[in-house]
């Protein structure tokens, strides 16, 4: 089984929340780490170890970054990563797949299944490395609440200031080790 290691540089978790029942607010953590196992042949053995660090949120709006690290979201001074460890991945078709696992957010572990595929691997031009790398884009949902983050869950006319459920997406580049 390769061995995958997560490129920091080249790897971003985004996120996107509907605000005030009209319009999403979208942002990205920007700094990933972790291993992927993978052998694109096997792909029922794909595993995955992922560490996100909350200091490195951006929406655009330092204010906002500023709430979403505060104690009302991440309470980042606390908790100061989110973690996924998978548990089984299961093939959808060419490159795609599920994969099943375990989120640890606000220090609070649920279930978490993502929808993904891949592409590579490629051996890179020397002129840029010359590693060997293969990409992953994975999408989810999670519901907020389930990692006992409640703020904005306040009902107004049409909704709630922030709904529950947050839409996932990462974008993994990893060279092989």
């Amino acid at each position: 089984m390769a061995k995958w290691i997560i490129d920091s540089d080249h790897s971003v978790a985004g996120f996107a929340i509907r605000y005030l029942m009209t319009a999403n607010i979208r942002g990205i953590f920007s700094r990933i780490t972790g291993t992927v196992n993978f052998d694109p042949p096997d792909l029922p053995a794909l595993s995955v170890e992922a560490r996100i660090e909350i200091a490195t949120v951006s929406t655009g709006v330092r204010k906002r970054d500023e709430h979403l690290l505060s104690a009302d979201f991440f309470d980042a001074a606390k908790f100061p990563d989110m973690t996924f460890r998978s548990t089984r991945a299961e093939p959808l078709g060419e490159n795609r797949f599920r994969l099943h696992g375990d989120a640890a957010i606000h220090g609070i572990t649920r279930p978490l299944t993502l929808e993904g595929e891949y592409a590579g691997p490629v051996k890179l031009p020397e002129f840029i490395g010359g590693e060997t790398s293969i990409g992953f884009v994975c999408r989810g949902l999670v519901n907020r609440e389930d990692f006992g983050i409640t703020w904005g869950s306040t009902p107004m006319e049409g909704g709630l200031v922030a709904a529950k459920e947050i839409q996932i997406t990462l974008d993994i580049e990893a060279d092989m080790s």
